[in-house]
């Protein structure tokens, strides 16, 4: 059956979540299918921002422990807010750092390389950073990358099938570190199974959840993940550079972290001074130095909608878009050397469609003079992102009618087929 515009009107008038887009300041005549790299910005997050602007310029230093937010505990609340998204407890999630200077503290506490069991093992599609922070772990532990870092293979250069991953879990792995979702292709792992499998065997699992919260819906602690860590400025709107997220199992936490400072000690020590490290009960001990508030600033006004919402209908609506996109592609874009890199089963996919194509970076460049904003993955990938709570179903209509009209014209071609500096 062949999608209309009819048929998209109809489902933007039934969209439950439409309400939201309102909330949102959305760029005219402009179709935002980036979402999945950076989230645009919010009215509440705008004001939540100002906010805490507001309480430096009235309270000055007293802006710690008084006001409406006070900074001194900003961290903790937010990670309280934090934990419905992936199924935590209080306590379990904290908002500090950044992706990768939380996984560089989280191996330092999990990964403790002993006897035979010496080997990390993550993936050959996983994101550049995830392992160079596993490098230089090992690195520090004084073990060779080339022998303790086993990186399982992709059969098709897409996805990475999970029982090469279960194969490769054997007495010699301490520590097992994944994406929740392949950056490129999308694939979703079954974490739950994985996790499961890996400590059947004696194994720390980790996993990177930057392409999932605020998309997906997890059960972290359900599922006993050991740890767990994740960026906010792409699906939870937090802002470019906005501060990550870590989760940490309440059957790990009292433990000391790897990597200690002053801002992960019990609050009611904090001040003593100390040259004693006393660990937060919770995860906070994970955090090390002063919380950067006005960076955290937009994520208090973001949450709050996802609180409102809850993170099923938001999964929801995700999962059909993504599927209407990939329809209409499979409707639209034949003949013209597409090929679709993301599962297509709802329970393996994530929050983006990928495409694959020879002209990929030019394409994109094109997109964007043609006002759709998309994504582009070296070295052929075209990633669009319908976002639940701002992206209408026209968006998605209008995004592949103008990739059409691309290809038909061939307007590509007055671009260089090269990314940019940022792509």
């Amino acid at each position: 059956m062949q999608i209309t515009m009819e048929q998209i009107q109809k489902w933007d008038e039934g969209d439950s979540l439409k309400k939201y887009r309102n909330e949102f300041y959305i760029k005219e005549d402009s179709i935002y299918m980036d979402g999945n790299s950076l989230g645009l910005l919010s009215k509440r997050a705008e004001a939540s921002l100002l906010s805490l602007l507001d309480s430096w310029k009235n309270l000055g230093i007293d802006g710690w422990t008084s006001g409406e937010e006070p900074w001194f505990y900003f961290a903790e609340k937010l990670g309280e807010l934090s934990a419905p998204l992936v199924g935590a407890k209080k306590g379990e999630v904290m908002v500090t750092g950044s992706t990768t200077s939380n996984l560089h503290q989280l191996l330092a506490t999990f990964y403790q390389p002993e006897g035979r069991r010496t080997k990390i093992v993550a993936d050959e599609l996983n994101f550049p950073s995830d392992i160079y922070a596993i490098q230089s772990i090992l690195k520090v532990k004084g073990l060779d990358p080339e022998e303790h870092l086993i990186r399982v293979k992709s059969r098709d250069g897409r996805t990475i099938n999970e029982e090469d991953i279960i194969q490769s879990l054997n007495e010699e792995v301490a520590v097992l570190v994944l994406p929740t979702v392949l950056y490129r292709s999308g694939q979703l792992f079954d974490i739950e199974k994985i996790t499961k499998v890996a400590h059947e065997k004696g194994i720390i699992v980790g996993w990177d959840g930057c392409h999932s919260v605020g998309a997906i819906p997890h059960e972290f602690h359900q599922w006993h993940v050991d740890f767990a860590y994740w960026c906010n400025y792409k699906y939870l709107n937090s802002g470019p550079g906005g501060v990550g997220a870590l989760f940490v199992h309440e059957m790990h936490l009292g433990r000391t972290p790897g990597l200690t400072g002053w801002f992960g000690s019990d609050k009611q020590k904090q001040f003593d001074m100390e040259h004693t490290f006393t660990p937060a009960a919770t995860s906070g001990a994970y955090q090390i130095g002063t919380p950067h508030i006005f960076s955290m600033a937009p994520l208090l006004g973001s949450l709050q909608m996802f609180e409102e919402v809850g993170m099923q209908k938001i999964r929801q609506k995700s999962l059909h878009q993504t599927r209407v996109l990939m329809e209409l592609m499979d409707q639209e874009l034949s003949g013209f050397g597409f090929q679709l890199a993301n599962p297509g089963e709802d329970a393996c996919r994530g929050g983006h469609v990928s495409l694959e194509h020879p002209e990929a970076a030019r394409i994109c460049k094109s997109l964007k003079e043609q006002g759709v904003v998309p994504d582009f993955r070296n070295p052929n990938i075209i990633r669009l992102a319908p976002v639940a709570l701002y992206s209408t179903y026209k968006d998605v209509f209008e995004t592949v009618r103008i990739l059409k009209q691309i290809m038909q014209e061939k307007l590509y071609e007055q671009y260089s087929n090269e990314r940019e500096v940022v792509a």
